[in-house]
């Protein structure tokens, strides 16, 4: 059996009002939904997120704010998106750097207050 990546749940408010952040700041598409359903489906690459309002999450009992990692394919791609989302005004609450736990990584969050860490592994690089 092979298990495929996850698809977190993005606690928000509202689910227009994230997804428009999500795709102006971050570049993330919308595939389906909205804040009358309750959930969205976003995507950038093979990269998924769903985002869901608080009447949607109230039979579940999450809540946020969360934090997710983004893995990156090399420091450059850290730097890229870094600068990517920096140029579109995303919150961005730190600049790329290389961590002591052999990670480059960057903080950024969004409008709900839920926290995007990018990141890419070098530990095979040295």
């Amino acid at each position: 059996m092979t298990i495929p990546a996850p698809v977190p749940e993005i606690p928000a408010d509202k689910v227009d009002k994230a997804v428009a952040y999500y795709v102006k700041a971050l570049g993330f598409t919308l595939d389906w939904g909205d804040d009358q359903s309750g959930i969205a489906g976003i995507s950038r690459g093979n990269c998924r997120l769903f985002i869901t309002n608080r009447e949607f999450r109230e039979s579940y009992g999450n809540t946020g704010p969360i934090l997710i990692w983004l893995n990156l394919e090399s420091k450059a791609e850290v730097d890229e998106l870094f600068a990517e989302w920096k140029a579109a005004q995303a919150k961005m609450l730190s600049e790329p750097a290389d961590k002591p736990w052999n990670l480059r990584e960057f903080m950024a969050a969004d409008l709900d207050g839920n926290l995007i860490r990018v990141f890419y592994d070098f530990r095979g690089e040295l």
